[in-house]
């Protein structure tokens, strides 16, 4: 894959994302930067994801408007990847954006999986400034101190 592709391919899922994140209809945006699995960890393509600020940006404030949460998974912390989906940066814009609600999964698809990386991922969502996770209860947010 070129870079142009990879590019291309990403410009079209956060647009998706972002249409996604409007629609509402869901509880929790999960897998923001999931391409990335593949992209880097698999292929080893880097990727700046900086040219896709303003398209971030946007799913991050639709997702804040329509009082949903922003999912950190811990899944590609063990993995070639290496780190949360979305990372830390991703995660800390969606603070200074206003962003109140976060939830954390482990993605597992392995009983020994379960609750992977959870204690990593809370000291990354703490170290970007929230203090609680949030569930959800017939649809309406609940948080939890951490």
């Amino acid at each position: 894959y070129s870079t142009v592709d990879v590019n291309a391919y990403l410009a079209e899922y956060f647009d998706e994302v972002n249409t996604l994140a409007k629609w509402g209809g869901c509880n929790v945006i999960a897998h923001l930067t999931c391409p990335l699995r593949y992209i880097t960890g698999r292929q080893g393509i880097e990727v700046e994801l900086s040219i896709f600020q303003d398209r971030i940006d946007e799913i991050l404030t639709n997702i804040i408007k329509t009082g949903k949460a922003l999912e950190v998974n811990t899944s590609e912390l063990f993995n070639s990847y290496g780190h949360t989906m979305p990372d830390e940066n991703i995660i800390r814009r969606f603070r200074q954006l206003g962003g109140e609600y976060v939830t954390v999964g482990s993605d597992a698809h392995k009983a020994e999986q379960v609750g992977n990386g959870i204690d990593e991922a809370v000291g990354i969502i703490r170290s970007c400034g929230f203090n609680k996770l949030t569930f959800f209860q017939n649809r309406e947010p609940m948080q939890i101190d951490i």
